[in-house]
């Protein structure tokens, strides 16, 4: 590791980070270009997940990329996709050192685009701002492995963890800048998800509003038989962000037919029991290439995910204000008899948010998954 890698793949890490949201299925790498010190090429994955970073980068450097560093933020792609191979581009672009953090879990690639590099001439360098790395590429990293995006999860609480009075009033919990905030957060991600009771209560939008993002996230409602107000907001905003409905196969026809009629994507989904059955939702939405999913509530979804093990992150974020016992609580039952059967996660950061605390948890891995 030379001096300043870690300075040129920070400047890489954050490129990439322009493109969470809008590069699924494909990962969001950032790649910086350096020759003599001198930043000559700058480039990050682009809406849709092509073109890829390197070239992007590759291009804007032109001649000045022979015999310079290429820093990129994940291993780069060895197979012909839609996209001829990254690894390709960089040999015949002259490079002559690639710095990465780790190779790709991708089947495709799996160490084959740093083996190509090698023996191409290209010195390879891996192991710089690792962590930072795989915090980034998480859901990428999740769905290649496991078959689901990663998911965070976002309650949004009184100081006694309520998200409403008796009435059902909430708004508003938490204050402006905490709200804007989550915007930021939905353009993290490729899809935010609540479940039908936080649809026919809120009628939301769940688009990111406030700043200009490449292309609206997916919206996802998890309702058993489609019993959504079919002329809300969700229906009428169909032209500005996709929505899809997650639904089992005792949801009627004629409503079927009626969101698909609007332009609705339906996905069927089995029961267990009484409820969608978590875990073949979560697969369905990466079986879609979704990678990072963001669910805003309510209760009861919530605590399906957290029940089902599959909440990665938590943010927690708590308002001011206390509501009482009489007010709705954040989870619906979890049905723990023991303690050591709950839920448990390792806190990653803490701040201020105006008025606000905004806490972010990350899941506690088993032991047997270390």
């Amino acid at each position: 590791m030379r001096p300043d890698d870690a300075r040129h793949m920070h400047r890489a890490l954050e490129l990439g980070r322009r493109g969470m949201g809008n590069t699924w299925p494909n990962p969001a790498v950032g790649c910086v270009v350096v020759k003599d010190d001198t930043v000559v090429g700058e480039g990050w994955t682009q809406p849709g997940g092509r073109p890829h970073a390197e070239t992007e980068a590759l291009a804007q450097a032109g001649e000045a990329a022979r015999g310079a560093t290429a820093y990129v933020t994940l291993e780069p792609c060895s197979h012909h996709g839609q996209t001829p191979p990254c690894t390709d581009a960089l040999i015949a672009a002259g490079i002559a050192r690639v710095v990465a953090p780790f190779a790709d879990t991708d089947p495709r690639v799996s160490g084959q685009g740093f083996d190509r590099l090698r023996t191409a001439g290209v010195e390879v360098a891996t192991g710089v701002c690792a962590d930072e790395a795989a915090d980034d590429h998480a859901g990428f990293f999740c769905r290649i492995e496991t078959g689901r995006p990663s998911l965070t999860l976002k309650l949004a609480t009184s100081l006694d963890g309520r998200i409403a009075t008796a009435s059902g009033d909430s708004q508003w919990i938490t204050g402006a800048e905490t709200r804007a905030y989550v915007h930021r957060l939905r353009a993290t991600h490729d899809a935010v998800m609540v479940g039908a009771g936080t649809a026919r209560a809120d009628d939301p939008l769940l688009t990111v509003r406030g700043f200009d993002v490449p292309k609206q996230p997916v919206r996802i409602v998890v309702s058993r038989k489609l019993d959504l107000p079919i002329h809300g907001n969700l229906a009428l905003t169909l032209d500005i962000a996709p929505l899809w409905l997650c639904h089992a196969d005792d949801a009627p026809n004629d409503v079927r037919k009626a969101w698909e009629t609007l332009g609705a994507k339906l996905i069927r989904v089995p029961l267990h029991g009484r409820q969608i059955e978590i875990v073949a939702l979560m697969q369905a939405l990466g079986a879609e290439g979704l990678t990072r999913v963001f669910c805003e509530g309510g209760g009861d979804l919530a605590a399906s995910l957290l029940s089902a093990d599959v909440v990665d992150r938590l943010d927690l974020h708590m308002g001011g204000v206390v509501i009482g016992a009489e007010g709705r609580p954040a989870l619906g039952a979890l049905g723990l008899d023991r303690l050591s059967d709950a839920p448990r996660f390792a806190l990653n950061s803490v701040r201020q948010s105006g008025d606000d605390v905004v806490q972010s948890w990350r899941r506690q891995r088993l032991q047997s998954e270390a």
